[in-house]
């Protein structure tokens, strides 16, 4: 069984304030005399469910088109952190939760699926991110816009990971979700020289 967590995107999607919004519209119509329907998209690969590039956090670092294909696709924990505080939570690596993770999703409850952008949501601290990703976590997604708190400026969540080889998915759809382990699937499209790709994720039950 397949389960879609990517948040479906139109216009009046939620983007992060002042980033550029999802639009989308026609180039030719068959209505008009047109022999085909051709639609066009405009706005920020941030908008919906994506992976971020370290290009997003630090000139110099890969973008878009290099992201690793195997860090998206694998089993992955499903956590409820919910509960949480807005603001750094911390997981220890010792957690038996964890064992052998190598994809970590959070579900924080603050999601733009919901059709408001959140105000503030729980992230992982980064000294927490740190040290997941050197016991071997690859990617931590999250069902919040940022892995980073709303108002962050030095993205040391964002930091951490990238740092550490880990990768980053970001506006998970991860309502009807519960805690426990899945496949998953969440390829990046293949969008060369940016910070960020849009992904098509879901999880399959094991």
């Amino acid at each position: 069984m397949l389960h879609d967590i990517s948040v479906a995107v139109r216009v009046g999607t939620p983007e992060w304030p002042g980033d550029a919004p999802f639009g989308c519209g026609w180039t030719a119509r068959i209505a008009d005399g047109a022999s085909v329907n051709l639609s066009s998209v405009s706005g920020s690969p941030h908008v919906g469910t994506h992976a971020d590039a370290p290009l997003h956090v630090r000139d110099g670092w890969p973008a878009s088109d290099d992201l690793p294909l195997d860090a998206f696709v694998g089993e992955a924990l499903v956590l409820d952190v919910s509960d949480g505080a807005p603001g750094p939570i911390s997981l220890s690596a010792d957690d038996p939760r964890l064992a052998g993770v190598e994809r970590l999703l959070l579900r924080t409850g603050r999601s733009i699926a919901h059709g408001v952008f959140p105000h503030d949501w729980p992230v992982l601290a980064a000294a927490s991110a740190a040290a997941l990703a050197r016991r071997g976590v690859r990617l931590v997604g999250v069902d919040a816009p940022s892995v980073d708190e709303r108002d962050s400026k030095v993205l040391t969540v964002h930091e951490a990971l990238f740092s550490a080889g880990a990768f980053v998915l970001e506006n998970l759809d991860l309502r009807a979700i519960p805690e426990g382990r899945y496949e998953l699937i969440a390829l990046p499209q293949r969008l060369v020289g940016l910070d960020a790709a849009p992904v098509r994720a879901v999880l399959r039950a094991r």
